[in-house]
């Protein structure tokens, strides 16, 4: 894989070249100092990737002659992250590690127990900041799917609209949450197939107060251990997702 990739929607189906945005011509030239005659993979967050030369170095318009295309199938299944927010720079680290393990989507969550509460343009901003960090890994990771970053909902308002989804799980420190592996056997033997699309909630500080569990358990969610240890936000994401995903790619 070439050390540099850049990221870009092309205009046609089969596009012959690409003049990147100003920020990626900044990140391309600037911060990885790549210089015309350079192989760059551009992706487009869609599974879609294009080998290209670099053929002009403007740090504010570098342009990219396509070689070669290729596509990657996607996953057999969609894992939707929502997660509480943590306090500090945790929900950067989330998104990044999201995005590293495959998820599609992320929704940041106001709980009961949150002790971040976002607002008008300060939530934008965040929004802004988590889509560029979720860009930043699937470059550096090779990921050619870029996962959607959603506005900040509630987290009650979330658990009431997951009906769609095929499996809804919650994180949960409350008594009688079970292990992954039954759950999955269950749905597989009820369904005779592995779940497509799911949804896992991972909370705060503290955990979802027991009215959102009650919520939860209410519309269908399973709640699920992740082990003994009380564990920190960001690390019960990633611990999550990974469980998730092995378990899911293995199932066929």
């Amino acid at each position: 894989m070439s050390d540099f990739r850049a990221f870009a929607r092309p205009a046609t189906p089969e596009p012959a070249d690409f003049t990147l945005s100003p920020e990626e011509s900044h990140h391309l030239v600037a911060v990885n100092r790549a210089r015309a005659g350079a192989t760059v993979v551009v992706f487009d967050g869609l599974g879609h990737e294009w080998i290209c030369e670099l053929t002009s170095d403007r740090k504010n318009a570098a342009v990219l002659r396509v070689r070669s295309a290729r596509a990657t199938p996607p996953l057999p299944f969609l894992i939707t992250l929502g997660q509480a927010l943590p306090k500090g720079p945790g929900m950067d680290a989330i998104v990044r590690k999201a995005t590293e393990i495959g998820a599609a989507r992320i929704v940041p969550l106001e709980s009961e127990r949150t002790q971040v509460h976002l607002d008008g343009d300060r939530s934008d901003k965040k929004i802004e900041k988590w889509q560029t960090a979720a860009l930043e890994a699937a470059k550096q990771c090779g990921n050619p799917f870029l996962p959607e970053v959603l506005p900040v909902q509630s987290a009650s308002a979330l658990i009431v609209a997951a009906a769609d989804y095929d499996l809804r799980l919650i994180a949960s420190l409350h008594p009688g949450a079970q292990s992954l592996k039954p759950v999955l056997a269950a749905f597989r033997a009820t369904h005779h197939r592995a779940p497509r699309k799911v949804l896992w909630l991972v909370g705060p500080e503290g955990d979802f107060s027991p009215g959102e569990m009650a919520l939860a358990l209410a519309h269908g969610f399973a709640p699920i251990t992740l082990g003994p240890l009380v564990l920190r936000c960001e690390t019960a994401a990633v611990y999550a997702l990974s469980v998730l995903s092995y378990e899911l790619l293995n199932a066929e």
